[in-house]
């Protein structure tokens, strides 16, 4: 019996899957259908009913199935003692919302690829509802989004938070106007998809206030927002600190409105029953690094070459 074969059914057994397990695990499947069947030889006792499509335990393996969780937490307990002196190793797949990926990522993956050479980073872009089912299911072993969560499978811990602006093309409206009630529901509104977290915070922030938005389109990507808002199709709510560059060369207008856009915390999203030593010092980089007020060094080139082909 080893540790590797008492993972495997482990995590089989809670993701419900042997396919994903195997992705969490970073080994083939057949590699975990054999560690699991030795375990069996082992104990002498079948695990699993082989007979249903999903992982689904026999009586035996839910009577172990506790005590091998709280063996791999001993696991964890002895490779956290030994992490300030040991580097890091293996895969981290983790998933970020497109504003982290054009913030503090970049320096993020270089402060861990420098500490833990032999760690190989794999970040996975996408919008907050599909990065937490992914955190759920196991195929990504932590994230960074917009919160809360919706699952109680998932546990999130507040990392930052990013405030918003009402943003615009100078040709539409002219600052410092106040966007009123009247202004949100005549100018076209530019939104995130219904997977984001943002598109639900504003939506539900609308809700409260009555203002019927002209919704015109969904998009999940941020830099296309900016393209359609500089194009004048309508108006947006982006992060104050990401349109910075934009706004300070007057390619765009930053708006306030009344009553205030809401503020939004980031949280770093992990399985509730996933206490691996890799997830507690990858949170600790994130807390140390994260950074949403950086975005300027980033696209501050991308805003200027974008002024001078207007003047042009």
């Amino acid at each position: 019996m080893t540790l590797k074969q008492i993972e495997a059914f482990y995590w089989a057994a809670n993701l419900g899957s042997f396919s994903i397990a195997a992705l969490r695990l970073h080994v083939t499947q057949s590699s975990l259908s054999k560690r699991i069947v030795e375990l069996e030889e082992s104990v002498d006792v079948q695990l699993f009913d082989r007979s249903s499509k999903r992982a689904q335990l026999t009586e035996a393996g839910r009577r172990l199935l506790p005590l091998a969780g709280r063996m791999l937490d001993l696991k964890e307990q002895f490779q956290q003692e030994a992490l300030s002196t040991a580097s890091l190793t293996g895969v981290c797949r983790f998933g970020v919302s497109e504003l982290v990926s054009l913030t503090w990522l970049p320096d993020f993956t270089r402060m861990v690829n420098q500490d833990h050479p032999a760690l190989v980073l794999e970040p996975y872009v996408d919008l907050a509802r599909n990065l937490e089912r992914k955190v759920r299911r196991g195929e990504l072993d932590f994230s960074i989004t917009t919160g809360p969560g919706q699952s109680a499978e998932v546990h999130g811990t507040v990392i930052g938070r990013v405030h918003f602006s009402w943003v615009a093309s100078p040709s539409r409206i002219d600052p410092p106007k106040l966007l009123r009630r009247a202004d949100l529901e005549r100018h076209p509104v530019i939104t995130m998809t219904e997977g984001s977290g943002l598109t639900r915070a504003i939506e539900t922030w609308a809700d409260e206030q009555a203002i019927t938005m002209q919704r015109i389109l969904g998009c999940n990507s941020l830099m296309a927002i900016v393209a359609l808002v500089l194009a004048d199709v309508g108006i947006s709510f982006l992060p104050t600190h990401f349109m910075r560059p934009w706004v300070e060369h007057g390619t765009l207008v930053a708006l306030k409105s009344d009553p205030p856009l809401p503020s939004l915390d980031y949280f770093f999203f992990r399985r509730s029953d996933d206490h691996r030593a890799l997830l507690d010092a990858m949170r600790a980089y994130v807390v140390r690094i994260a950074d949403f007020d950086s975005s300027s060094r980033y696209l501050a080139p991308f805003a200027r070459k974008r002024r001078q082909s207007q003047n042009d």
